[in-house]
Parts: C-alpha cells; structure tokens; sequence
C-alpha cells in the first residue's frame, strides 16, 4: 500500500503527515528535540535514510563517515522491520541538550522487537540531533 500525505502521520500524532513529520523531511528545522524524535520515527517508518543520516550527531556511536554503507543499512533495516506505534513517555526540555523517553513498538524480521528508549539530543549551531539512547527491553 502506498503511504499519502494525507494519512495519518506515523509519529502517533492524528496529524496529517503533510502538516506533521513531512515538512521536516523536506528540510524545516525541528524546533525541538521530541519534534526531531517524532520525525525520526517516521523517516525509519518512510524509509528515508538521509534523514536519519542528516539528524544523527557525529559523536554516535553508529556515526559513519561512508554515507553509502550508512543509507544501506538503514534502508535494510526499515524494510525488514514492520513500525507499529510509537509512544512518548517522557520529554526532559533543555536548551542544548535534552531527552525524550519513548517506546516503540515494531516487528523485524517476524520477530517481537519493541523497546524502551531514553534518548539524548544534543543542538549544534540552533539545530538539534540524535546523540545517543539507552535501551531498556523491561520498561
């Protein structure tokens, strides 16, 4: 099934994807970090992988400087992974670094994959991006 703009937004958010994630895909700057969360979740969801690429901060531990390889493994990634939802638990605001708490929940490759995360976004040059996260399969 092809996604339309006029769907649902995947990010959970009864938004429109045209007026929710999509205006960020096509370039607008996230104003927050859970706003980055959200449009991040819909990239994987979309599989656009320069996305992810773009908003991911270089001190990341999956950080590639082969953007090639990068795309790759991202795109296999979302395409053996099927998103179901995505839930926001807890959102710590802060001026150059802050946090998001969330659970996601999605299927890969036939198997249960849905976890808990507490990310951390850290803002360069008044633009935020994925640092890292914390995994927790028990929350």
């Amino acid at each position: 099934m092809k996604f339309s703009v006029n769907h649902s937004c995947p990010c959970g958010s009864n938004i429109k994807y045209k007026k929710c994630c999509q205006p960020f895909h096509k370039g607008k700057q996230t104003s927050t970090s859970l706003e980055l969360m959200k449009s991040r979740y819909t990239a994987y969801y979309l599989k656009l992988p320069s996305y992810i690429i773009n908003t991911t901060h270089f001190e990341n531990k999956d950080y590639k400087e082969n953007k090639n390889v990068w795309e790759k493994e991202i795109i296999e990634f979302s395409t053996n992974c099927i998103f179901h939802s995505l839930e926001i638990l807890e959102f710590i605001d802060g001026i150059n670094e802050s946090f998001v708490t969330f659970i996601v929940n999605l299927t890969c490759n036939d198997e249960d994959n849905t976890f808990t995360e507490k990310s951390k976004f850290k803002k360069i040059d008044n633009k935020w991006y994925y640092h890292s996260g914390e995994f927790n399969k028990d929350l």
